[in-house]
């Protein structure tokens, strides 16, 4: 028998042995009584005699009081499990017409799982502690620089820059008054951005656009700066970007202040392997959106100027939102991007250790309020509302900052906005983005080995795309089992049987039943009394209406995309409503058909197997597009499940009809 030295066991855990009935050892000795399990079959177990003292010999290794309780736990659910099932197939087989019963509540069952599934992720036992997945990055790592001397050039900057963005203006400064009653034109705006550019030594480009949309007209221009790194070939960029106007549409003055002392301080040094640029934007949609278009040259010329200066790959982005006036309490780190696109969740976790680990600053996400203790942030309660707001952004798919335009490009990028009153200044928030980009600059590829699909409750605490996608699948697998389920039941008809049974008599006399044969027949009278009749399915009339509705469902799409954005609200309200009394009028208008319609004969009144069948392609098709959603956009996909739950239960057709099933 194999031999194998027993580990000692864990402190203040009792040590359980191995079930036996006897042993031996090769020196006469037997185990002791008390560690024997009768119950079991005889093992014989060896020992050599020179190691009797320190090593057991048994063919399996002790357990632990905890180990060994969760082993015979998981077993008797297991046992108890197929005892279940057992009695259930019995049950079944005995009386196979209780399966008609079945698929509604597998159904629901699966909807329901979903949604427990999802609930159950906010849990400590369920969600993941965040971690940096790739190496290069080394967060937290290095020293940085960006004090003292420096806080007194983010004045001066501050000084400069608030004359030509907040006008009028009028504050005491040091002892100057300063008052500046006509507010600075975009080209003068630009001509001093490009003049402090030039000032702290880095090529400048400027871009201008012009255009439409949703007949609201958008116009400015971009000034940016390149940094062209001293140890690399130009053929990778970092970004840091910062909005004249926040998301919240308030003056980004200290934001702005910041990235000129960023850049100003990073000229003076010799370690960077990666071009920097530094990019104002007049707000956090338009402007942005021209830039990374005209980057990628994939704007409209007729619209958008292209960039005469341009970098390598961007290899990632750090917006600034600093419109505080003051000092503040922690940083909100938003990360949503457009239809519900992620950046790479190692940058969001460099963010978070440098900001949480090495400077101390705590951070938020989703808006969480700032007032929130450590424990309440802990909570299942919490937690659960954190992740409904990252999914309910997801599924809206709208943009949450500056940073969310470059994800259609692959480009991993996030927003750094100060928020609360507190004690962090200026600096501190310089150093987090100074550490983000030495990073950032240690990268030898792009951002691949961390996760893309995620869904995070605490900036600390996330959970990936093979944890939560059961969830939406099961809400997916629920309309396909009623789709199955219908689609089976429009295809048979089922009646009773019509027959006599005769029974042998004796002298006038009906010879007693034994009482097997009584409970024998009580189990055939399930499929014994009905009879299934297979009838062929006429499908042209399910196939045209989803055909058809399909392609109209274009157009609401349409309309809307170019409708005037001051009648946009109203118009998604109709649209809504529409959807909602459409199908409603639909179904009474076929209902109103004449029963034959003589001349065309499709504009006859759909029978119940026709109603049967439409529900059941559609459906089919609704969980389709579920499952697949469900890997682009999970967000999105677990919403519409669940707010057409209602529909996979609802029945249209006039009589009722049952299940066939051929047994």
């Amino acid at each position: 028998m194999r031999s194998a030295a027993i580990r000692p066991a864990p402190a203040n855990k009792e040590l359980i042995w191995p079930p036996l009935t006897t042993c031996s050892f090769r020196n006469g000795n037997t185990c002791p009584p008390s560690r024997l399990a009768p119950s079991f079959s005889t093992r014989a177990v060896s020992v050599a005699p020179s190691t009797f003292a320190s090593t057991w010999t048994i063919g399996a290794e002790p357990r632990t009081e905890a180990t060994g309780s969760s082993a015979y736990i998981s077993i008797s659910i297991a046992i108890v499990a197929m005892g279940l099932l057992s009695n259930f197939a019995r049950t079944i087989k005995g009386d196979p017409s209780k399966l008609r019963w079945m698929p509604p509540y597998l159904s629901l069952l699966c909807m329901l799982g979903g949604i427990v599934w999802i609930l159950l992720l906010p849990l400590q036992q369920y969600s993941r502690q965040t971690y940096i997945s790739e190496n290069a990055l080394l967060p937290g790592q290095v020293h940085t620089y960006f004090t003292g001397s420096d806080q007194n050039i983010f004045r001066a900057y501050r000084h400069e820059v608030a004359r030509v963005i907040v006008a009028p203006w009028t504050h005491d400064e040091n002892g100057t008054r300063i008052d500046l009653p006509v507010q600075a034109t975009d080209e003068q705006r630009g001509d001093k951005f490009i003049q402090l550019f030039r000032n702290a030594g880095l090529k400048v480009g400027r871009q201008a656009y012009r255009y439409w949309s949703s007949g609201n007209k958008y116009e400015g221009e971009n000034i940016y700066g390149v940094l062209h790194a001293p140890r690399g070939d130009g053929t990778e960029a970092i970004v840091l970007l910062a909005p004249i106007r926040n998301i919240k549409d308030e003056v980004n003055l200290h934001g702005i202040t910041l990235l000129f002392s960023l850049a100003k301080y990073m000229k003076r040094w010799s370690l960077w392997s990666k071009d920097i640029i530094f990019v104002i934007t007049p707000d956090t949609a338009a402007g942005p959106q021209a830039w990374v278009d005209a980057y990628h040259s994939q704007h409209d010329p007729r619209s958008v100027d292209g960039l005469p200066l341009k970098s390598g790959a961007l290899q990632g982005v750090v917006c600034l939102d600093y419109a505080m006036h003051g000092r503040f309490e922690h940083l909100l780190i938003s990360y949503d991007g457009i239809n519900g696109q992620l950046p790479n969740l190692d940058l969001f976790n460099t963010a978070v250790t440098i900001s949480s680990g090495q400077m101390g600053i705590d951070t938020r996400i989703q808006d969480q309020p700032s007032s929130s203790s450590q424990d309440r942030q802990h909570a299942w309660s919490e937690r659960v509302l954190t992740m409904a707001r990252g999914m309910a952004s997801q599924a809206l798919g709208h943009a949450t900052g500056a940073h969310s335009v470059f994800m259609p490009y692959h480009i991993d990028a996030i927003t750094l906005t100060a928020i609360g009153d507190g004690w962090q200044d200026e600096m501190a928030f310089g150093r987090t983005v100074e550490s983000i980009c030495r990073s950032l600059n240690n990268l030898l590829e792009k951002l691949h080995q961390s996760f893309f699909f995620y869904l995070l409750m605490e900036s600390n605490r996330f959970v990936s795309i093979g944890t939560y996608l059961p969830s939406a699948m099961a809400i997916a697998a629920g309309y396909t089992v009623i789709a199955i389920y219908l689609w089976i039941m429009s295809g048979y008809q089922v009646s009773k049987k019509h027959q006599e049974t005769t029974r042998p008599e004796t002298n006038g006399h009906v010879p007693k039943q034994s009482p097997v044969d009584n409970n024998q027949d009580k189990k055939s009278t399930g499929l014994a009394a009905i009879q299934f009749v297979a009838i062929d399915r006429n499908l042209t009339l399910p196939i045209a209406l989803l055909t058809g509705l399909n392609l109209v469902s274009v157009l609401p799409i349409f309309v809307l995309a170019r409708l005037h954005h001051s009648v946009l609200a109203e118009s998604v309200g109709f649209a809504a409503f529409w959807s909602l009394v459409f199908p409603v009028g639909l179904a009474t208008l076929l209902a109103e058909l004449p029963t034959v319609n003589t001349k065309i004969a499709i504009f006859s009144r759909p029978t119940a197997d026709q109603f049967v069948a439409i529900k059941s392609l559609s459906l089919l098709l609704l969980g389709l597009f579920l499952t697949v959603l469900a890997t682009l956009n999970f967000s999105l996909s677990m919403f519409l499940g669940l707010a057409c739950a209602p529909l996979a239960f609802v029945d249209r057709s006039p009589v009722p009809l049952e299940l066939a099933l051929v047994c």
